[in-house]
């Protein structure tokens, strides 16, 4: 497996739990694992931020998200997807640049994500 880290640079400074401690919380960590829990409350947006590691998502609740590029630009917005755009369950990512995410949706935005570290 491929390490997605540089050297000294990780966590990023711009970390979701560094940057956003107030979205993000680190549920348990290892040397080789973090799980960290992720709470976007209707009507929020996060601050500017980043996940750098390649991540297994479970979204636990949640139905829309926008979100944008360090310039404020949406990237997405599912509320404008076609066909309709359903929260998928588990999800993979090989990490997100830069970005905050805002939560339109009705409901609070709850996922769990487990970055590999390596």
């Amino acid at each position: 497996m491929r390490d997605h880290r540089v050297p000294g640079e990780w966590p990023h400074p711009l970390d979701g739990v560094i940057a956003d401690p107030g979205h993000h919380r680190v549920l348990f960590e290892n040397e080789r694992v973090r799980v960290v829990e992720t709470t976007v409350r209707a009507g929020e947006t996060t601050p500017l931020h980043t996940h750098v590691p390649p991540t297994v998502l479970y979204a636990i609740s949640g139905s829309h998200f926008v979100r944008r590029n360090s310039r404020g630009e949406v990237l997405v917005d599912t509320r404008t997807l076609e066909p309709a755009f359903v929260m998928p369950p588990i999800q993979w990512s090989e990490g997100t640049p830069e970005h905050t995410l805002e939560n339109p949706g009705p409901d609070d935005l709850v996922v769990i994500g487990v970055e590999l570290k390596s």
